[in-house]
């Protein structure tokens, strides 16, 4: 048997796999985690892509987005602005 690495990189491959993907990480309310998916829309598009019309090197958006990074909120909305996604806030519902 042959084991080999997953990365959820790979299977990114549309405008909704991305949403679907954001929306989960962020019901979820963890950080981390939110940096380690957009990391992964990231790498699934063209992380030097990114990083260029970030004006930023791209090893240090890698750095910034793995899971040991703490990227600045400007960083995370530039990512996810030049992946053609925005941030939205809407009131909770109460349970």
């Amino acid at each position: 048997m042959k084991i080999t690495k997953w990365d959820m990189a790979t299977h990114i491959q549309t405008p909704e796999d991305v949403k679907a993907y954001l929306e989960a990480a962020l019901a979820e309310n963890d950080t981390e985690l939110l940096f380690a998916v957009i990391d992964d829309i990231a790498r699934s598009k063209g992380m030097a892509a990114i990083a260029h019309n970030l004006h930023v090197a791209r090893e240090s958006l890698y750095r910034s987005l793995s899971s040991h990074g703490n990227p600045s909120f400007a960083t995370i909305i530039g990512v996810l602005e030049n992946l053609g996604y925005r941030l939205r806030v809407e009131r909770k519902t109460s349970a």
